[in-house]
């Protein structure tokens, strides 16, 4: 009988990697022991389509087709080779249905999509079943102004009668864009509502948009049935009612930059950093809130330390939390840029570290590897050295795989192996 070792699991990865004007994907697969690499063929830009708007990056197929969205027909388009200036846009997937909605922030000075909402805001793009050959574009849809975060609601064992609606934060309007998310229902795919997040108090003392609330971070809880949203401008968290789109509270938060719910639901986390307190060191910071009851349970202290992104494996029983650079000259220089912390969920609400790992350099995202429900492999994206990062549920370090130059951005995603 075999012995099972990481490298007898199979897996098959999309490995991207850009530096935001040239950009590539490989496919790593692995089967029966044995790995194989697969480049996808590049398109380099042409010189006469630099006045275009770029096409989309949405997915790419089991057969490796690559999916692409013409922006301005909205059709998709199925091939073989990817186009070097191709935009991969921020996606956010609905967990519970096969849609994918990808976020358009506008142009940096205004905000604005000019291409689809003219000077009214910017947009949102929904597309069905993005990696496959079934790929549909459904609708893109304007909502308010600036950079974008997104969550849905959806009916719950605790409460029912709670409408699947998705909720799009807008950073330079201070709004939430509440959109029908229930194909069975007539305002599907509309904007239902726009809620203002202005506290007139703070600002010049009535209701305006845009206002100084900056919303980002934005998560829903089936636990409580309501959707909270970090107001970093203010220091705040609004609890909006998802049946009524009515902020029916707010409590103060100061010192968190986003937020992310517990695999369980009870628990929101905030994250933020600490770059005044101590002029050589960047102190990161990580908090637990009861949904149910709005109090603190828990909250951490990192030194040297930035929280860039976050990730659970698929059971819900780790955290993942890679780290990047942010503060002035010496704080950078004493940063640990290349750290994943690991923690341990089964404690919440005590937050638990179990394991700093370095990974030599920092991580773009993260993806897993299950068998019988049980995360085996941890694989993280590596761009700065061209790596895809092998480790154990818990990160210790088991593998590096070579896949390509050195590149500012990457992200990697589980894909379907062949048949064999």
């Amino acid at each position: 009988m075999t012995e099972q070792t990481h490298e007898n699991i199979n897996f098959s990865l999309a490995y991207f990697t850009s530096d935001r004007k040239n950009s590539s994907i490989t496919v790593v697969e692995r089967a029966n022991g044995k790995t194989q690499q697969i480049n996808i063929e590049r398109l380099a830009a042409s010189e006469q389509d630099q006045d275009k708007a770029k096409a989309i990056f949405i997915g790419l197929t089991p057969d490796k087709k690559v999916v692409l969205l013409d922006p301005e027909s909205k059709k998709l388009l199925f091939q073989s080779h990817f186009p070097e200036d191709a935009f991969a846009a921020h996606k956010y997937t609905d967990a519970h249905s096969n849609r994918d909605w990808f976020m358009n922030d506008g142009d940096k000075a205004t905000g604005n999509d000019t291409l689809n909402c003219g000077d009214q805001g910017a947009s949102v793009t929904v597309v069905e079943n993005a990696d496959s050959m079934e790929a549909k574009f459904l609708k893109t849809i304007c909502v308010g102004r600036g950079h974008h975060q997104a969550n849905f609601s959806f009916p719950s064992a605790a409460h029912p009668d709670t409408p699947r609606q998705a909720y799009i934060s807008n950073l330079k309007d201070g709004t939430v864009s509440v959109i029908g998310n229930d194909p069975e229902k007539a305002d599907y795919l509309s904007v239902i509502e726009t809620i203002v997040l202005c506290e007139p108090e703070k600002e010049t003392g009535s209701e305006t948009v845009p206002n100084n609330a900056f919303p980002h971070g934005l998560v829903f809880s089936p636990v409580s049935g309501k959707v909270y949203n970090l107001n970093n401008g203010y220091g705040t968290v609004a609890v909006i009612d998802p049946k009524t789109h009515k902020i029916e509270g707010r409590f103060d938060f100061k010192g968190h930059s986003n937020l992310f719910l517990s695999p369980c639901g009870r628990y929101v986390f905030g994250r933020g950093a600490d770059r005044k307190t101590d002029k050589d060191h960047v102190i990161a910071k990580l908090t637990i809130l009861d949904v149910l009851t709005h109090e603190v349970m828990d909250s951490v202290n990192i030194p040297d330390v930035y929280i860039s992104k976050y990730f659970f494996n698929p059971e819900g029983s780790r955290l993942y939390l890679t780290t990047s650079s942010s503060g002035n000259d010496v704080q950078k220089a004493n940063l640990k840029t290349d750290a994943l912390l690991v923690f341990d969920m089964s404690t919440l609400p005590k937050i638990t570290c179990i394991n700093e790992v370095r990974l030599g350099s920092s991580s773009g995202t993260l993806d897993f590897a299950q068998e019988n429900s049980e995360t085996q492999l941890v694989f993280s994206s590596n761009g700065a050295e061209g790596l895809i990062v092998v480790m154990d549920k818990d990160g210790h370090l088991l593998e590096k795989i070579q896949v390509g130059e050195s590149m500012p951005h990457s992200r990697l995603w589980g894909m379907s192996l062949p048949a064999i």
